[in-house]
């Protein structure tokens, strides 16, 4: 029985096991309690070695010191794991975009540093799911992605709401979460999801919603807490002193709103959300005078302190209930309680409703499943709902409470009156529902279906034939390489169509393939550096630097390095540096096939001198334009981000792989190939080398070789590792 070490991914923060703050703010809702839930019951099941869940670190005055711990034990198996990434404050999700690379880079040291690879990665929202693609890519492991809500269904419910296009992209990230949703739907080796209705109605707008693997697993409850309400009078039953006073507390919470509490409760419980549609429960209640005569009220929306002290959007929902409250006159009738304990204090007050004969309202409408629903079901409350979404397959299968409009006030009130009104209706919708609960929403079913899907993904990996002496997945060969080997190709190892003695390096890097990582630093951009490759048979690389060290991708497939990408953006503005460099003296644009989105190339006459390349740099330092300028045989220059470039390339692998830079031999010939030869690294000049690499020679660090091309390079290998036992010639 294969057995597997799965990683979750939900990065923005506030999760913490013990005590945890669901409803909090927006990003701590049902998500972050399903993932918690989740990780629980993997750690249980005999198929799952070990489980962590990965979350940002957060250090911040305003929240609790536990989100700063790096770990969090959950069982001896599972953990919380956090990784410092975009600061130490607290920020929203959507803010995240821009650090999540950060937090690839951060989760691959991690592996590095306890030698453990993950059988399984599994996102959890967008962001998630691109944290987990990005690892799956790197480790060729099996990607499995839970989105819980869609960027495309989000945007079109602002537009609605009057919010500006633009705004909601520049709040939101909008595009950029959409895009990688797209990305996800083509690249998961699965897509969970609750219910059918999520397939056919919230990706229906997605492209490549047809090439995903869908698999409906709806969300569990743990069955040891959401228990049926009748349980604590049976005589065997004993309820922990904790339990106790929860029930207390939450009892006192209520009352003290209320002026006849014995009367059923109608309930509805989320964090204060526009979408949970609370004001309507309040118009229905409060217009509804025989409705407020049969029962009471209580609405726990989210956890509160000061109102004004909350963010607009909850001030302004929290702000509406409470003039609710007064335009109906309803003191005495409704409770809003202040907060609740998701752990122990919830399933009491679904208890507390169900021991009242109360009934549980869900009027989010198109509630893609609808979490809460099962909760209340599983303690024996009956349930009013929307009869789209989730609401529609969770109650049409568990025959536990009415489907009505929930826009409607007057069919929320007139479903409400018959349920309470009709004993036996109540006790057959609560018997129903205790059933769906203990035998169709468990984590324990959940889990059970979940390995079953993995236990299929490794079966078919398994009957898919590979060819002898596959390769090692490039993020386990790059974090267990020895030397990294970094060569410059064009004028280093060939030149126009001579490529003699690059036999013997492509020799020494297929023997020595375990210990030495190979790379290829070129000016070429990818198209013409494949076909380079390909032209002169070059060993198959591992890392190639592409385009004047702007571009690091990985493998003959070219798998970019996003990370890199997101690193070199910063200062770079590209329109104004054409613009600006349009009648420079000296200068003329290459052709296109020269031009990348991170490099500028341009011919220079030959007058250009050192001179004016420091009159070039005080032209663009004059009007705030940043970038790195190098120049090649006095007849070429390439303009770069300041963090681009061949040598930041190298020291950027250095930090994401953990190799230290004197486990790095480079090789070049010409200017740009100055800032990879210079420092810690072990360097190679090549005889034929143009006059710029003359000041290295007083480095203790780099070799200058008496052989031309490949030849010079190979000589220089063989000196640096005669100095240095592995790896071997």
């Amino acid at each position: 029985m294969q057995q597997y070490y799965i990683q979750l991914f939900s990065p923005h923060g506030l999760i913490r096991y013990h005590k945890p703050e669901i409803g909090r703010d927006k990003d701590t809702g049902g998500q972050v309690k399903y993932i918690l839930e989740l990780l629980e019951a993997l750690a249980q099941h005999p198929q799952v070695r070990k489980v962590d869940l990965f979350t940002r670190r957060i250090a911040d005055k305003r929240v609790s010191e536990t989100y700063s711990y790096e770990t969090e034990t959950v069982a001896p198996n599972a953990r919380i794991v956090r990784i410092s990434c975009g600061g130490n404050l607290y920020r929203p999700k959507e803010s995240l975009w821009d650090n999540l690379d950060e937090f690839v880079d951060k989760v691959i040291r991690f592996i590095e540093k306890q030698d453990d690879y993950p059988e399984i990665v599994h996102g959890h929202y967008a962001d998630g799911n691109y944290i987990a693609g990005e690892i799956s890519k790197i480790f060729e492991t099996p990607f499995i992605a839970t989105s819980h809500s869609l960027g495309r269904n989000k945007k079109e419910l602002l537009l609605k709401e009057g919010f500006p296009e633009a705004a909601i992209n520049q709040k939101f990230n909008m595009e950029r979460r959409i895009a990688e949703e797209e990305k996800t739907l083509r690249l998961a080796s699965l897509v969970i999801v609750s219910t059918a209705h999520e397939i056919a109605t919230q990706y229906k707008a997605y492209k490549n919603k047809d090439e995903a693997r869908f698999k409906v697993i709806p969300p569990g409850i743990n069955t040891s807490v959401f228990y049926p309400f009748y349980r604590m009078s049976m005589p065997s039953f004993t309820m922990p002193l904790e339990q106790e006073q929860a029930q207390y507390r939450v009892n006192s919470e209520i009352e003290r709103f209320l002026f006849a509490p014995a009367k059923p409760l109608i309930l509805s419980i989320g964090r204060a959300d526009k979408r949970k549609n609370f004001e309507t429960i309040i118009d229905c209640y409060g217009q509804d005078k025989e409705l407020q005569s049969m029962a009471n009220l209580a609405i726990f929306a989210g956890v509160r302190k000061d109102i004004t002290q909350m963010p607009d959007d909850e001030q302004e929902i929290l702000t509406g209930l409470l003039l609710l409250l007064d335009k109906y006159d309803l003191y005495g009738k409704l409770a809003l309680p202040k907060k609740n304990d998701p752990a122990l204090e919830v399933p009491e007050i679904y208890r507390i409703a169900a021991q009242k004969k109360g009934v549980f309202v869900n009027a989010t409408p198109g509630e893609n499943f609808g979490l809460t629903i099962v909760e209340a079901a599983a303690c024996g409350l009956p349930v009013i709902a929307s009869p789209t979404g989730g609401p529609k397959e969770i109650i049409g299968k568990a025959r536990n409470g009415l489907l009505v409009d929930v826009q409607d006030t007057n069919a929320i009130a007139a479903a409400l009156k018959k349920i309470i009104a009709d004993t036996a209706l109540w006790e057959q919708f609560s018997a129903n529902g205790i059933k769906a609960g203990q035998e169709s929403y468990s984590w324990e079913a959940h889990v059970e279906t979940y390995v079953h899907c993995i236990n299929e993904i490794y079966e078919q990996r398994d009957n898919t034939v590979l060819p002898d002496g596959a390769a090692l997945p490039y993020g386990k060969k790059l974090i267990k390489a020895d030397l990294f080997f970094i060569s410059d190709l064009d004028g280093t190892l060939i030149e126009g169509t001579d490529a003699t003695g690059l036999d013997a390096i492509n020799q020494w890097i297929i023997e020595n393939k375990n210990a030495v990582a190979f790379g290829i630093a070129s000016g070429r951009n990818k198209a013409l550096t494949a076909e380079a490759l390909e032209k002169f048979a070059i060993a198959t690389p591992d890392i190639l630097i592409c385009s004047a060290g702007t571009e690091i991708y990985y493998t003959k497939n070219f798998i970019p390095d996003p990370g890199w990408e997101s690193h070199i953006n910063h200062q770079w503005k590209r329109n104004e540096l054409v613009k600006a460099l349009e009648r420079y003296p000296g200068l003329m644009m290459q052709e296109a096939d020269a031009q990348w989105k991170y490099k500028l190339s341009y011919y220079v006459d030959e007058r250009f001198s050192e001179n004016q390349l420091a009159d070039l740099y005080k032209f663009l330092d004059d009007r705030k334009l940043r970038a790195r300028i190098l120049l090649t045989d006095n007849k070429f220059l390439d303009i770069l981000p300041v963090r681009a470039g061949k040598g930041n390339a190298v020291r950027y692998l250095s930090y994401k792989w953990q190799l230290p830079l004197d486990r790095f031999i480079t090789s070049g010939n010409g200017g740009n190939d100055i800032d990879m030869l210079r420092g810690r690294t072990r360097g190679i000049v090549v005889a034929n080398h143009s006059p710029e690499l003359e000041s290295l020679r007083k480095s203790r660090y780099v070799y200058f070789a008496r052989g031309r091309q490949a030849t010079g390079v190979m000589e220089g290998i063989r000196y640096y590792l005669s100095k240095n036992e592995k790896p071997g010639v």
